[in-house]
């Protein structure tokens, strides 16, 4: 076509043209096309040769969507390998017992979902009978993220191949007497089955990717063989609105994870109604996957459709089907042929005569039924060809009827996500629709029955006959354990005998504790250090060229600092992973690398090293699913505290993450204030995450970038460490100025960095005020609370045991003042086992930027504030005057 006045220049007015008449003469034949057949024409052809150019490997940009029509015509499905009628009653039993199990537990109140499982029941009975590779054979088998509003369809499956009772599926969320399921897939709460939590929407996607990217990892570091193992992730049109769902498409694509597919079930419906009620959520889709790298396959519409292409000779028909949006759409699945004649085809004159020769029949089977996602030919095919694809993940883009086969009440319907029952009449009639052989009689009593052909039926025999050829049931979560040896003593001995006279931050020692640890000639490989690109601010530059960062290409480059001690290296089979700027990925990655135990039977050893105010601030809910999914590894919350980065400024001053920890029942907090408690504290850790007897814990240690002499370890204080508390001196210890035997008590108990405050206001409450006080360090709030309510419950049981903080403080004289870096919620959570009077300091409020010195004094939790809070204590017990309060504000310009 011939350039438009006054148009603005492209790249392509930079690029050099060795053929200028060549250029003109293909720009005049597009023109004549667009004069003699029309600009329709003209883009037709502009589509289908960009299109011939990429499968021809030319190097242009791709096209971010075709039309409105399956990938894979019909004519070049390939051949269907299973026994159609028989996968058909399979599916058919299965939609049943869904639909059976989700009402009858509507009269307990328990509700559940139908519609969804309705809609893709094909996509996940062709993946079982044909693709998703079990635990039984060779290797680890395929991942599946199943889909969190489809498990009763999953539980319907686990039913009829025996490992489900009829019993549990009359207890669907139903789950405190023993025998019950859980709503979701929860691997916590039914290990045996399900693998991977996914119902908190957005995260199963997330993880799906970064658990693919893993298993490469494994394989390029020759941890695992994990080259037939793929990752499935089976998700919704209405999910892919969550950030996260989409948050590492280009990650996917760069590392060409092409062991891994995404089916999103496109119902056009989320859970209020359509998706994209004005647009089109396939084409929006497609181009954003498209866009970033992945290979798009559309299986939108069913065989029925196959009749109406064929008679669109003049492309009316695609073009409507692109323009139409998809509420209007879903409207069409609910109305009669007359309303589709006129609304559908009635929009053009072309489209009206090609209605002329349709049957009404013909309209209603493919406007309300006949879907992509609804036939197993066409689901294989898509699957068969995403597996064949090489060098780029593969989507799966999969129409479907939400509610299908549930009848009219149920189809396409705004509000069937909230309906959780099916009337008996409404049974019947899905079961003549699905020519189940359910007699009336079955019915008698006014409940819908479960049903079952047998356990030696056909059915049964066919279904475990293909599970067995693809390596074993599926979903199945399998566990074999394995124990590590413990590492050496002397990767610890660094941290137990103390820095010297050298100052050390506790970030520093932990990662110098690693560091060695990672040279265990037994376990050193099987760490895996995790960091979201600020591995330099928190001392990990050397690690750089000794592990390697991971790359799947190794290094293409020279690195600028190559020529430096600690310089920038990738590497292929690097151990370390860091993300970039992203809290999210690198939290998905730490859970893939944390139950690689089950996954792959590889336990690895990972710590995420991040900003503590950005880990259970901002990516809390990837740490319920770290607990739900049985995760282990060290999460690492460092430059902890709200006072010991202040010069960042409010969001970076974290006072509240242990606060939030300590609402997980799998997470164990520990607040180390020297680095001989970080040894003792992950040393045990090992020991009770990978040892023997493993438990599904997960460690979360805050650390400070505040640079202090480490002391050694005291002896016999490695109980009190691992429990949360022990003295760690006394006014009798002091060097200087101890006061007199007599002297008024106070007990000094903190956390963290907190613990060099309490030291000095320790002497100078010797020193200025003649008060003995006792300093305690409190590793772990959470887990002293941990003990005194296990305390609390043995109690109701009939058994007495008093909380190990009441019998470590037993005989401790005066009031106890607990003191932290974090909001006073957190050392309160142990008061109501505290014998003693007790009351606590902490930085509550928002963070500021200033010194750590100004901070400190602005929160009240310097050593001169600890003084005066102390002789408050003590003066309300009448043991100081009520002048010492004043006198001590007024001497240290409180």
């Amino acid at each position: 076509m011939s350039d438009p006045v006054g148009k603005l220049p492209s790249e392509l007015d930079q690029l050099p043209d060795r053929d200028t008449e060549e250029t003109a003469e293909w720009a005049a034949s597009l023109d004549a096309v667009a004069k003699a057949a029309g600009t329709r024409r003209a883009e037709y052809l502009l589509r289908r040769t960009l299109q011939h150019a990429e499968a021809a490997g030319l190097a242009l940009p791709k096209l971010l969507e075709t039309d409105y029509v399956n990938t894979i015509p019909t004519a070049a499905e390939p051949e269907f390998p299973g026994d159609e009628e028989m996968e058909a009653r399979i599916t058919a039993w299965n939609r049943w017992n869904a639909a059976a199990m989700v009402t009858r537990g509507s009269k307990y109140g328990v509700g559940g979902h139908i519609a969804t499982f309705a809609s893709a029941a094909w996509l996940y009975e062709t993946g079982f009978q044909h693709f998703f590779r079990g635990k039984e054979a060779d290797g680890s088998g395929d991942q599946l993220y199943i889909q969190g509003h489809a498990s009763p369809g999953i539980y319907a499956r686990a039913f009829l191949d025996g490992r489900i009772s009829e019993q549990q599926l009359d207890n669907f969320r139903q789950e405190s007497g023993g025998n019950g399921l859980p709503s979701y897939p929860h691997p916590r709460r039914l290990p045996w089955l399900w693998e991977f939590p996914t119902v908190s929407m957005g995260l199963g996607p997330l993880s799906a990717i970064y658990q693919a990217r893993f298993n490469r990892y494994l394989q390029n570091r020759s941890i695992k063989d994990t080259a037939n193992s793929h990752v499935w992730a089976f998700l919704g049109d209405g999910e892919m609105d969550e950030p996260e769902s989409t948050a590492a498409l280009a990650l996917a694509s760069r590392e060409q994870l092409d062991n891994l597919t995404f089916v999103i079930n496109c119902n056009l419906q989320r859970l209020d109604g359509p998706v994209r009620a004005n647009f089109r959520v396939v084409q929006e889709l497609e181009a954003q996957f498209r866009g970033a790298g992945w290979n798009v396959i559309k299986s939108l519409w069913g065989s029925a459709w196959d009749e109406l292409f064929q008679l669109d000779t003049t492309g009316a028909l695609v073009r409507r089907l692109r323009e139409v949006p998809d509420a209007q759409f879903q409207t069409y699945a609910t109305r009669d042929v007359a309303y589709i004649r006129q609304h559908f085809f009635g929009a053009n004159a072309e489209l009206v005569q090609l209605a002329g020769v349709l049957s009404d029949a013909k309209i209603a089977e493919c406007f309300h039924s006949s879907r992509g996602g609804h036939e197993p030919r066409k689901v294989y095919a898509a699957y068969k060809a995403a597996l064949e694809h090489k060098g780029a993940p593969t989507v799966i883009l999969a129409q479907t009827v939400k509610g299908y086969t549930l009848g009219a009440g149920f189809e396409s319907k705004n509000a069937n996500h909230q309906m959780k029952k099916l009337t008996i009449d409404e049974f019947k009639d899905m079961r003549d629709l699905l020519g189940l052989p359910i007699p009336d009689s079955a019915f008698a009593d006014g409940q819908v029955p479960y049903g079952h052909p047998g356990a030696n039926s056909p059915e049964v025999q066919y279904l475990n006959e293909r599970r067995a050829a693809l390596g074993g049931p599926a979903p199945a979560r399998k566990v074999r354990q394995v124990a590590l040896p413990a590492p050496a003593d002397r990767s610890f001995a660094p941290l137990l005998k103390g820095s010297g006279k050298q100052e050390m931050a506790t970030t520093m020692a932990f990662v110098r504790l690693v560091k060695d640890l990672m040279r265990d000639k037994e376990t050193g490989k099987r760490w895996v250090p995790i960091v979201p690109d600020e591995a330099r601010t928190f001392g990990m530059e050397s690690l750089f060229p000794s592990a390697g960062i991971y790359s799947p290409l190794g290094q293409t480059y020279e690195p600028v600092d190559r020529d430096q001690l600690m310089y920038y290296k990738e590497a292929k089979d690097g151990q370390i992973l860091n993300e970039g700027i992203t809290e999210a990925g690198a939290m998905a990655d730490f859970i893939a690398a944390c139950t690689s135990y089950a996954t792959h039977g590889e336990p690895m050893i990972p710590f995420y090293i991040f900003y503590s105010m950005f880990g259970w601030q901002r990516t809390a809910d990837q740490m319920w699913q770290l607990a739900d999914q049985l995760g282990k590894g060290f999460i690492v919350g460092a430059t902890a505290g709200r006072t010991t980065l202040t010069g960042e400024g409010l969001q970076h001053a974290d006072g509240h993450s242990h606060l939030i920890a300590s609402t997980n029942p799998a997470s164990l907090n520990y607040d180390p204030a020297f680095a001989y408690e970080i040894a003792v504290i992950v040393k045990d850790g090992l020991r009770r995450m990978y040892g023997e007897t493993p438990e599904d814990v997960f460690y979360y240690l805050t650390v400070y970038n505040e640079p202090k002499v480490q002391p050694a370890m005291p002896e016999g204080v490695e109980e009190g460490i691992l429990k949360g508390l022990y003295r760690f001196n006394t006014a009798a210890d002091l060097a200087e100025a101890a006061p007199a035997a007599d002297a008024p008590k106070v007990q000094l108990m903190a956390s963290g960095t907190a613990i060099h405050w309490i030291l000095e206001a320790q002497k100078l409450l010797a020193a200025d005020w003649n008060v003995s006080a006792d300093v305690w360090s409190a590793t772990s709030w959470g887990e002293l609370r941990r003990d005194a309510l296990e305390c609390d419950e043995a109690l109701l049981r009939g058994e007495v045991r008093t909380p190990y903080v009441t019998r470590a403080l037993e005989g401790a004289q005066g009031p106890v003042l607990a003191v932290s870096d974090w909001m006073r919620q957190v050392p309160d959570q142990i008061s109501q086992w505290v014998e003693q009077d007790y009351t606590s300091l902490g930085t509550d409020g928002f963070g500021l930027s200033d010194t750590r010195e100004g901070a400190r004094r602005h929160f009240g939790v310097d050593a001169q504030s600890i003084v005066v809070a102390a002789l408050a204590q003590l003066a309300r017990r009448g043991e100081v005057p009520a002048s010492a309060v004043k006198e001590a504000r007024e001497r240290y310009g409180l």
